[in-house]
């Protein structure tokens, strides 16, 4: 018996006895049904795992499923204002559309909802990849009270860009929608 084989087969073999292990290894694990059932009819999961404290996490093109009371919701790339990987967790902040200032969409802030991935696999570099490829530009202009950041983003599945702009708290809003103007000229090079 060659040294590798001994090797191996002194090896507990994680998923290699039961039938088709191997094959579970090489493709991945099944997605679980509810997640399946509710993808867009040109949706593809990227990645996905379990969560901690239930449910799933997966990424797609459209966006960042995650778990909801008992279910599935998906948040698109264009609505994650933020998120963080550190130590075994995924805190994902998510916006709400909260008016409109002229062509912007205002958005605020949910909590930040703190996600424990105990096997998170290739989730966080895919979800930093698709919020930082949604933005496409982004300029930021002082209020009083605060600022606010103009941001040019797409949005997935769609063609083009939607211009949101997300206030600092405190900041008075009531200029919002000529500052949109003046943003969306400078973000986009010129007047239009």
């Amino acid at each position: 018996m060659s040294s590798t084989a001994r090797h191996c087969a002194s090896r507990p073999s994680e998923g290699w006895t039961e039938p088709m292990g191997w094959l579970r290894r090489v493709l991945g694990e099944r997605l679980p049904e509810e997640l399946g059932t509710r993808l867009a009819a040109d949706e593809h999961v990227l990645a996905w795992t379990r969560v901690g404290t239930g449910g799933y996490l997966a990424v797609t093109a459209l966006g960042l499923w995650v778990p909801d009371g008992g279910g599935q919701r998906r948040i698109g790339w264009d609505l994650v204002s933020k998120a963080v990987w550190r130590g075994d967790a995924l805190t994902v902040t998510e916006a709400e559309v909260t008016g409109q200032a002229g062509r912007a969409l205002v958005l605020a802030d949910r909590e930040p909802a703190r996600l424990v991935l105990p096997r998170p696999g290739r989730i966080p570099h895919l979800v930093r990849q698709r919020v930082e490829g949604s933005i496409r530009s982004r300029y930021r202009k002082e209020l009083p009270g605060g600022g606010a950041w103009f941001v040019l983003r797409k949005v997935p599945g769609a063609d083009g860009v939607v211009l949101q702009v997300r206030p600092d708290p405190g900041a008075e809003v009531t200029a919002l929608a000529d500052m949109a103007q003046e943003a969306a000229e400078k973000l986009a090079g010129g007047p239009q």
